[in-house]
Formats: structure tokens, sequence, C-alpha cells
């Protein structure tokens, strides 16, 4: 399933194990409340992988990066790698995970941009989680058992039905996401939108500015501009800026100094980093690093 990775810093990171069932197999699904070392891990920890909660029962807090969200029945979480974690269960809390490398969608589809297609994963400016009516949460756990029984009897091309299960379930679940936040479906959405997220996980930490990336993509910084703020809400710039201070609080939560992270991140010396930290968050980072 996974292994626990214990980091010199405070975040723990839970790898995935392809090869749990004597083959590589790039996708696993298990009971939450079975899972006591990791789905209810308490301290601060992040995943290498992709993964949707679907909650039956329960109730509590989940918090990713800086969101916090209410956990009850019928609540479905999308979790991005990378993604800092934690868990504030007040009852008991069961239902099923499901998690995947994303080399599992996109060595069938041979589509590198394939999971940027789904609203829920990599965001911005929108909720991670979703609440869902008892009779179409029932419908997902439909596909969600026909992926556990098959992982009860494996056989030599379980790989291809289970991998077609969870396309379905993609599918399914973002147009109940698209519906929930009054998005339009990801057919509609032009694929220049798509490559600059994909670009933009690989390339914030050298270029910060819009005109960089509207370079690479070969297209207009208007173009790219109208692009994202129809389909994020947000602007370009905005994105760009998200995603700096998402991964620097993460720095900062491995207690990375200024100089360290003005290095990593390609700002050109430590006092211009902690103005632009202190004006997208209102607080300089010590100030950030004390209240953790």
């Amino acid at each position: 399933m996974k292994r626990e990775n214990i980091q010199t810093a405070k975040i723990k990171t839970y790898h995935f194990l392809p090869n749990k069932y004597g083959r590589e197999l790039l996708l696993d699904i298990g009971r939450v409340e079975m899972l006591n070392h990791y789905v209810r891990d308490s301290t601060l920890h992040q995943l290498s992988f992709y993964e949707i909660l679907f909650i039956e029962q329960g109730k509590g807090i989940f918090s990713l990066d800086e969101h916090k969200m209410s956990i009850s029945p019928g609540t479905i979480i999308f979790t991005s790698p990378g993604q800092v974690r934690h868990w504030d269960i007040e009852e008991v809390v069961k239902g099923y995970t499901l998690f995947f490398e994303k080399e599992f969608l996109h060595l069938f589809f041979s589509d590198h941009l394939f999971l940027y297609r789904f609203q829920y994963f990599h965001q911005y400016s929108r909720p991670a989680e979703m609440q869902m009516p008892e009779t179409d949460f029932a419908r997902c756990l439909k596909l969600v058992h026909t992926i556990e029984q098959e992982f009860s009897s494996l056989q030599n091309d379980s790989s291809h039905l289970i991998r077609a299960v969870l396309y379905q379930l993609l599918v399914v679940l973002n147009r109940y996401y698209a519906n929930t936040y009054h998005l339009q479906s990801d057919t509609s959405v032009p694929a220049d939108f798509y490559r600059f997220r994909a670009l933009l996980e690989k390339e914030f930490t050298v270029h910060h500015d819009v005109l960089s990336y509207t370079k690479m993509l070969n297209i207009s910084p208007v173009n790219l501009r109208k692009l994202c703020k129809q389909y994020s809400g947000l602007s370009a710039q905005q994105m760009i800026h998200q995603k700096l201070i998402s991964e620097i609080k993460k720095a900062l939560f491995y207690n990375k100094s200024a100089k360290e992270i003005t290095y990593e991140f390609g700002f050109s010396d430590p006092s211009n980093f902690n103005r632009f930290f202190k004006k997208l968050t209102g607080s300089t980072p010590q100030q950030y690093k004390d209240q953790l």
C-alpha cells in the first residue's frame, strides 16, 4: 500500500508501494478505518501520489495545506501529491481511500495533461472536497466496490479493468464537482489552460512572471490571462503566486531559513523574498513560522 518515511523535519511523506501484490500495480484501495498509521495520522504529513477519500461515517476536520474542511457522511476529498495534510477526528471515520500514481493513467492514455483535465486535482482557488447527496454518493461507491472486488482476485488483465473503472469514476466525480461549484465541463476547456497548469507545477521555482510562461507556451499574455480568469477564477499571475506561497509555506514547515528559500525559489535576495511573502500573506515568514 504505502510506506512511511520519517523525514528530519516535521512533515512525514508517505510513498506508494507499487509491488505490494507481487506485480507492479500503481493503484490501491483500502478501508479508512483499517489504516491507522496513514489515513488517521494526526501529524502533519504529505503523500507522493493522488488520493480520493470517500467518507461513509465519521466527523471531524481535515486540513489540506491552508484549507480546513469539515468531514461527514457523503464527503469526498481530493488530494494531489505534495499537499500538507492533517486530521482532527471527532468521531471514528469510516469509508474508502482510493490512491494511485499518475503513471497508472498516463501510460494508458498517453496524455501527460490527463490528470489536469479534472477540476478537483491541483486546485488553486476552489475547495478540494464536495458533499454529495446519498443517492449520488452511492452511485460512486458502486464503482469503488467494483475496483475493490477486482483486488480480491487479481488476474493478468486486472489492471485494464481497474483503469477503465477508475476513468469512469473520475469523469463522474468531475461532473458532480463542476456542477457543485458552477464550473464548465472539462471538455470545453482549451488545452492551453491545462498546459499552463502542468508547466506551472514544474517551473514555479524558476519563473515567477506571466511573460515567461507565455513564451514557453507560445501564446499571448492576453490569451493566457483570459484563460486563467475564465477557468480558474484567478489571473495567471495570481495562480503563479498562489503556487509559490503554497510551496513556500511548506518549506517553512520544514524550518528552512529565508536564505535557503530565497535560493530554492529563485528570489534575488532574502529581503525581496520577505517582501513578497508579506505582501501575499500579511505576515513575515518568521511570523508565519512562529504561528506553526
